[in-house]
């Protein structure tokens, strides 16, 4: 995922480089921390879509806030991003008790 963003996203590369990274510097889950973090001012600042990885044509959905402080901040999802979220949230639903018995 890191070497995907950094070839595809301008924005994280630059934060990545502010940082002395690439993704060669990351190797497991100690390394988290050469890893620039994404701030909702980030979002804002890149809107509407700045942080994409992927083509435009890949978007099949899109989430925004109502942007009642300023910019709203919006996310686009492939199909692969909702299915990921779709598993985690059955994943999490069926942890707390919530299966079909």
């Amino acid at each position: 995922i890191v070497e995907h963003v950094y070839h595809n996203t301008p924005f994280y590369r630059k934060k990545m480089q502010e940082l002395g990274s690439t993704p060669d510097d990351i190797n497991s889950i100690d390394d988290i921390v050469k890893l620039p973090f994404t701030t909702k001012y980030d979002l804002r600042e890149n809107y509407p879509f700045g942080l994409c990885a992927v083509p435009m044509s890949q978007i099949v959905r899109i989430h925004a806030s109502s942007g009642t402080t300023g910019k709203p901040s919006v996310v686009g999802y492939t199909r692969k991003d909702l299915s990921s979220w779709a598993e985690c949230l059955s994943r999490a639903f069926t942890d707390y008790g919530a299966d079909s018995s």
